[in-house]
């Protein structure tokens, strides 16, 4: 096997592909085939928590807001391969 066969291979391992069906696109891990669980990080993020208390002393959670500052990354949630090439797909489909 010549050196341009090898990087071809190494190449297509790597490559980042979208599953087709007739009814929907699918994203699907090259590396191990997943196609239903992931993950997205998200780095430098500020949560805000508005807590009432109630008569009781006990809180209650009223509302819950979020701020990312830094870089979102998108992994497969079985293998942990990056998958961040499939991020803005994600967000499309995220209902």
């Amino acid at each position: 096997m010549s050196y341009s066969d090898t990087t071809e291979i190494k190449r297509k391992k790597i490559r980042p592909k979208v599953a087709t069906s007739p009814s929907t696109q699918r994203i699907t891990c090259p590396e191990c085939t997943n196609n239903k669980e992931f993950l997205e990080v998200s780095d430098g993020v500020i949560l805000t928590t508005r807590f009432i208390q109630n008569t009781d002393g006990s809180f209650s959670q009223e509302l819950d807001d979020s701020q990312v500052l830094g870089q979102v990354k998108f992994y497969c949630g079985d293998c942990g391969a990056d998958l961040t090439v499939f991020h803005k797909r994600f967000l499309e489909m995220l209902f």
